[in-house]
């Protein structure tokens, strides 16, 4: 089974915003928890560990990856329950990210904002945040994990064709 992709790439001064969104039923602390808490992260995304707080930089290890490594990650802002961003860089180079969350009537939407320079790898990247999201969703609901091969290569044509 591919799930649906639901994201959309927006043209900006700078390069573009790659958006993803899910809704939850929950207030916005509790999704927050479950995108801020390193016991909550772990179950989706992995652990992390250090000193959080605006300008600081932890580690956070990608559980779900091969050799599940550990990666730096700087906090450039945190306005809980509201807006996180992150910044790291690694071998595919700088990645600049935000969750932002807005909550009505106890639902609470969550955006996946990657800041892109450019549209080039966006057939591997927009899956792989699917991916993670759709974790995110399973952890919170107890469902199971989805399978990455549902992801990738299926929707790699669908996020080449936004570009």
């Amino acid at each position: 089974m591919t799930p649906d992709p639901s994201t959309q790439l927006v043209p900006t001064p700078t390069g573009y915003d790659l958006v993803l969104t899910r809704t939850y039923r929950a207030g916005a602390e509790d999704v927050w928890a479950s995108v801020t808490e390193p016991e909550r992260t772990a179950r989706w995304f992995g652990p992390w560990r250090g000193e959080a707080a605006p300008g600081r930089t932890i580690e956070v290890q990608l559980a779900f990856e091969d050799s599940a490594p550990w990666s730096p990650m700087r906090i450039d802002a945190c306005e809980a329950p509201r807006r996180l961003a992150v910044s790291t860089k690694d071998e595919a180079g700088e990645w600049l990210l935000e969750l932002l969350l807005t909550e009505a009537d106890g639902t609470t939407e969550l955006r996946l904002v990657q800041h892109l320079t450019s549209a080039e790898q966006i057939g591997e990247i927009g899956p792989g945040w699917e991916y993670y999201l759709d974790m995110l969703t399973a952890a919170r609901t107890d469902a199971p994990r989805p399978d990455f091969e549902d992801y990738y290569p299926a929707q790699k044509a669908y996020f080449e064709a936004l570009a």
